[in-house]
C-alpha cells in the first residue's frame, strides 16, 4: 500500500491498512517511551531465511514451518516506514537455555513487548510453553542483555500476555484463559491462577457446550473502567476451518464474573488492539489461511467454513476499531472496515446486530 494511502487512512480511521510486507504471524504493536516510536514484533522466520520470499503463504505449522528461533523487532515513527532493529532475543536467551536444558524445538512464538514506565525497562513474553519466558531489558533500550525475574517459577505458558492495571498492578494471562497477579518485582505470582470465561456457553461441533472465549491469543485491555478480555477462535469452532476471529467479554473486576462472549472482528484472530499516537484504536491482523488470500469482494456474504481462509495479505494489516462505552454503560468494540465488521455466514455463534 502506498505511503499516501496509509497516511490518509490513518487520518480517516475507516478502512483496513496494509502497513508492512513480510512473513509474520501474531503481530504485536506497542508504543514506546515518550510516544516517539511504534514497535512491532511477532512470530517470524529467522532473519535472512530465503523461504520468507520463496514461500510467502507458508502456514507456519508442522514440519515445513518457517517459524524461526528469533524475536525480530521493527520500529516506526508513523506506522508507514519501518526500520529493522534485527533479532533482539533468541531461543538461547530463554531461561530454559540459560539453565543448560536442551530445547528440542528451537522456535519462538507470539512475542509481545511491553514498556514498563515505572521500571524504566521493557518486558517481553513469548512461547512455546515448554520454553516460555518473561524477560526484562536492563534499561530503556529494547535489546539484550536480558534478565529473567521469575527464574524457573513462571511455569509453562502458551501465548502469555502482560496486563498493567490503572494502579500499576500487573497480571500474566495465558492459554484461553488463566490470569494471575504478579508482585511488584515480577519475581513471582501473588495468588493462584484463576480461569476467566465469558458467561454462558455455545454448542460445539460435537454438540458439547463450549464455555471458553477461544483457544489462544488472549489479551486484556481496559475501557471505561471495565476489564475487556479478548480471545481468538475459528468461526466454526473447528481447527483451521472458517475465519480466524477476535471475540471479547467484559467484567467490572479483573477475575470476573465476565459477561457474554461478543464479536469484535472477522479475520482479526490473535490481533492485538492498540491506541495510536493520535488516540485512535486499531487492531493488528495477519494472513492465517491454508490457501492464498481471498478477494474482499463479496466476502461479507461468503461462507468460507470449508477451509482456513482470510482476506489478509501476508504481512501486517491494521484495522480501525470502534471502541466506546454506550449510553447504557455497555462496552462496545467492533471493527469499522465493512469486510471485518460482522460475522460471516460460517460463524456458528449467533450475535446481535452491530450497534451504532
Amino acid at each position: 500500500m502506498e505511503a499516501e494511502t496509509i497516511r490518509a487512512g490513518l487520518k480517516s480511521h475507516d478502512k483496513a491498512l496494509y502497513i508492512k510486507s513480510g512473513w509474520i504471524r501474531d503481530p504485536y504493536i506497542s508504543v514506546g517511551p515518550e510516544k516517539k516510536y511504534y514497535y512491532l514484533t511477532g512470530t517470524q522466520p529467522r532473519e535472512g531465511d530465503p523461504r520468507e520470499v520463496k514461500n510467502p503463504y507458508n502456514i507456519g505449522l508442522g514440519d515445513k514451518s518457517i517459524v524461526g528461533h528469533q524475536v525480530r523487532l521493527w520500529r516506526s515513527s508513523d506506522l508507514i516506514q519501518w526500520e529493522s532493529l534485527g533479532p533482539i532475543f533468541t531461543v538461547d536467551d530463554t531461561m530454559k537455555a540459560k539453565s543448560g536444558k536442551k530445547i528440542a524445538k528451537r522456535l519462538i512464538w507470539a512475542p509481545e513487548v511491553h514498556w514498563l514506565a515505572d521500571k524504566g525497562c521493557w518486558a517481553m513474553v513469548h512461547c512455546p510453553k515448554r520454553h516460555s519466558s518473561l524477560a526484562l531489558t536492563t534499561g530503556a533500550e529494547l535489546r539484550g542483555p536480558w534478565t529473567h525475574p521469575m527464574a524457573g517459577n513462571m511455569g509453562q505458558r502458551h501465548d502469555p500476555s502482560i496486563f498493567t492495571d490503572d494502579d500499576g498492578k500487573r497480571y500474566l494471562l495465558w492459554d484461553n484463559t488463566f490470569i494471575a497477579p504478579l508482585n511488584d518485582s515480577l519475581t513471582s505470582y501473588t495468588a493462584e491462577p484463576v480461569r476467566i470465561d465469558p458467561a454462558g456457553s455455545r454448542p460445539g461441533p460435537d454438540g458439547k457446550p463450549i464455555s471458553h472465549i477461544g483457544h489462544e491469543g488472549a489479551t486484556m485491555i481496559k475501557v471505561g473502567g471495565k476489564y475487556v478480555h479478548l480471545g481468538t477462535a475459528w468461526s466454526t469452532d473447528q481447527g483451521r476451518k472458517g475465519s480466524y476471529n477476535l471475540y471479547y467479554c467484559v467484567a467490572d473486576t479483573i477475575t470476573g464474573p465476565y459477561g457474554p462472549r461478543k464479536f469484535a472482528g472477522r479475520f482479526l484472530g490473535h490481533g492485538t488492539p492498540f491506541i495510536d499516537m493520535n488516540g485512535e484504536w486499531w487492531c493488528t491482523a495477519f494472513f492465517n489461511g491454508n490457501v492464498p488470500p481471498e478477494s474482499r469482494d463479496g466476502i461479507v456474504s461468503r461462507n468460507i467454513g470449508d477451509n482456513a481462509r482470510t482476506i489478509n495479505e501476508q504481512g501486517v494489516t491494521i484495522v480501525p476499531l470502534d471502541v466506546r462505552v454506550l449510553d447504557d454503560g455497555e462496552v462496545y468494540i467492533r471493527a469499522k472496515d465493512p469486510a471485518y465488521a460482522n460475522p460471516g455466514p460460517d460463524e456458528v455463534q449467533q450475535f446481535g446486530q452491530k450497534k451504532r
